[in-house]
């Protein structure tokens, strides 16, 4: 019943989505459970095609039940209709809530409140889905606002929150006026910065944040590593970076022989794939939790044995990376 964003449709959507990770492509998130634009209204025309069900004010009659990670069982007392989004957590998760404007891995069953009759599951498509909340129907957006990684969270949202202002989803049976009941387990969710406990690891280099960015000084004068260095500096409360995984991070390098400063990519999201960063970069972040700052010390034998152009770097000079993992999910 789905009309899929296109992996570059998402990509375009939104500056979250924009631009790459040193020499990575960009991400591509999966179908989104509507076609239709944030805040969209049921037009004038939009007329109920069967006699309306009284608007309830309550979800407590709606029953689901299931162990986790597992397809729910969900009742509801057809034919349903609700009053506006409502939305109850059945299963606490952990970790930062999810964004308005972010982007949530799920598992998701949704039925026709009227017919009672499911007309969506990810557990059927056989993995999860990912969700750029500003591109999905109003209802399923607000809904998933505040959800937590491992939560199974039932969000009920009625037709002129949800496909009215398309006429319905005929190929789905789903009429203009039906509500719409999903249950969603939350995978992961996108974070904006590093956020997780705090770890100070013995380190070659100093560290230190201005105005939530890391810093790094290099002592003048000291060689550097020989080996490559991978210091967590916070530790996410997420699943960890697969070493498939398309990934967005934040992330500023300094150069070893200078001192000096290469990059500053905190003011942009930079996505891709992990497996095409250089080596030293991919082996700091696969392994990390989402959520997780991590310090990557890259010396010329995994990173810039030959000089680079862009960035800037030396052939043979040692960089530092101090590295925001903010989100991570599986290419498909």
């Amino acid at each position: 019943m789905t009309r899929p964003l296109s992996r570059v449709a998402l990509a375009a959507a939104s500056a979250l989505l924009a631009t790459t990770l040193a020499a990575c492509g960009g991400p591509a998130p999966s179908p989104s459970p509507t076609p239709s634009e944030p805040g969209a209204t049921a037009s004038a025309s939009a007329t109920p095609t069967t006699p309306a069900v009284p608007a309830s004010t309550s979800i407590d009659g709606i029953t689901v039940t299931g162990p986790a990670g597992s397809v729910p069982e969900v009742r509801i007392p057809t034919p349903f209709a609700i009053d506006e989004t409502r939305t109850r957590t059945i299963r606490e998760g952990h970790g930062p809530g999810a964004l308005a404007d972010g982007v949530v891995e799920t598992h998701y069953v949704g039925i026709n409140g009227r017919t009672g009759d499911t007309f969506d599951s990810s557990w059927k498509a056989g993995s999860p889905q990912l969700f750029l909340l500003t591109q999905v129907v109003p209802g399923f957006g607000k809904g998933l606002e505040g959800a937590k990684a491992g939560e199974r969270r039932l969000i009920v949202l009625p037709g002129s929150a949800g496909y009215d202002a398309d006429g319905g989803q005929p190929d789905a049976g789903i009429e203009v006026g039906d509500t719409l009941v999903f249950v969603v387990d939350v995978v992961s969710v996108s974070v904006t910065a590093a956020t997780g406990t705090a770890h100070q690891p013995e380190l070659p280099v100093t560290v230190g944040e201005a105005d939530g960015r890391p810093t790094v000084t290099i002592p003048t004068g000291q060689q550097p590593p020989t080996g490559l260095v991978i210091a967590p500096l916070i530790v996410g409360e997420q699943r960890v970076v697969g070493e498939h995984d398309i990934v967005m991070t934040h992330f500023r390098s300094w150069s070893w022989n200078t001192g000096r400063q290469i990059e500053d990519n905190f003011d942009a999201v930079r996505s891709g794939a992990i497996a095409e960063a250089i080596e030293g970069f991919r082996k700091g972040v696969v392994g990390q939790p989402i959520g997780s700052r991590v310090l990557v010390i890259v010396p010329p034998a995994y990173g810039y044995a030959r000089a680079s152009q862009k960035p800037p770097i030396a052939a043979g000079d040692t960089v530092v990376f101090a590295i925001d993992i903010l989100f991570s999910y599986p290419q498909g």
